[in-house]
């Protein structure tokens, strides 16, 4: 033991990502991993509770966009562009092979439109490339942040939730509060259940909440330290939409940081009970739901043992 040569978690991180990533994303994983190993870049949750006009010209002037308001209109381009180049196709072959019954067909499975909470969620970015640092936020008058910074693409769960006016939402894996705090952004939970079962880590949720909520405002949400796995028995069938963003092996921290890193030859045990812990996570926020309501299951990991598995 004294001799051995000590390999830093990140390395032993990135012999992992390499040996079962490259089998599962082939020729995607070299610049995937390029990715990973790049420096993160934030995105600006802007506090709908501030004032945030002044926010919104002085990034704009940065050449940084919302790209949550950009998205549908790409997403459009892309379909366009994708059923011209299927009509186009489809020309050349009989009319029963064209791409206009594939699209009728997306249209009948797609499901109703309801009212999009993501009008009211706005997180700047810096165009791709550009990997500007945003200013720390800063406190409005009522000492108020003006924004959060985030990992953008963890704004993805909460946009998927949708929540609808007056619905009672749970946060199952809360903290540090990122998500919590958008999805009070979007101004409709009829009541947030934000919980978290490291009380360390609920502390920096109340922070989060101080810091960037007025006081009447938290009145909607309540906040707890219970263990996730038993909210089914706490309080089972009640809430209409849950989140359940689970502890996973947040790669690109694995091949990043050393501090607090999960490939740690301490956290083995921990790491291979990963699946286990998230698939009790997923079963609780299940009966934590109403008949009817809605379940979204997320991990910052490309593992399909902590994804597709554990949905499976």
């Amino acid at each position: 033991a004294t001799t051995a040569p000590r390999i830093p978690p990140t390395r032993l991180a990135l012999h992992h990502f390499d040996m079962s990533y490259s089998l599962q994303l082939k020729d995607l994983w070299p610049s995937v991993r390029a990715s990973l190993l790049c420096e993160q870049k934030y995105g600006a949750l802007l506090n709908n509770f501030s004032a945030v006009d002044h926010v919104t010209q002085e990034l704009e002037l940065l050449n940084a966009t919302d790209f949550v308001s950009e998205a549908p209109q790409k997403a459009q381009r892309s379909q366009r562009g994708a059923a011209a180049e299927e009509a186009g196709r489809g020309e050349s072959r009989s009319q029963e092979g064209s791409g206009e019954g594939r699209t009728v067909i997306q249209a009948e499975m797609s499901p109703p439109h309801r009212a999009s909470i993501s009008s009211n969620i706005k997180c700047y970015t810096f165009p791709r490339g550009d990997i500007t640092r945003f200013r720390p936020a800063r406190p409005d008058a009522l000492g108020l942040f003006d924004y959060y910074l985030m990992d953008a693409a963890s704004l993805l769960p909460v946009l998927a939730l949708n929540v609808q006016p007056d619905e009672f939402v749970l946060d199952l894996c809360a903290a540090p509060g990122g998500k919590t705090l958008a999805l009070l952004q979007a101004g409709v939970c009829g009541h947030l259940a934000a919980n978290d079962v490291s009380v360390s880590r609920t502390k920096r949720l109340y922070q989060v909440l101080h810091s960037y909520v007025p006081k009447e405002n938290r009145e909607t949400v309540s906040v707890t330290s219970y263990d996730g796995r038993d909210w089914g028995q706490l309080e089972g069938g009640t809430f209409h939409k849950v989140l359940v963003d689970v502890p996973c092996t947040t790669d690109r921290h694995s091949v990043m940081e050393d501090d607090n890193n999960i490939f740690h030859k301490r956290r083995t045990k921990e790491r291979q009970m990963l699946p286990m812990l998230q698939l009790q996570l997923l079963m609780a926020g299940i009966l934590a739901t109403k008949p009817g309501g809605e379940v979204v299951y997320s991990t910052c990991s490309l593992s399909p043992l902590q994804n597709e598995c554990v949905i499976e």
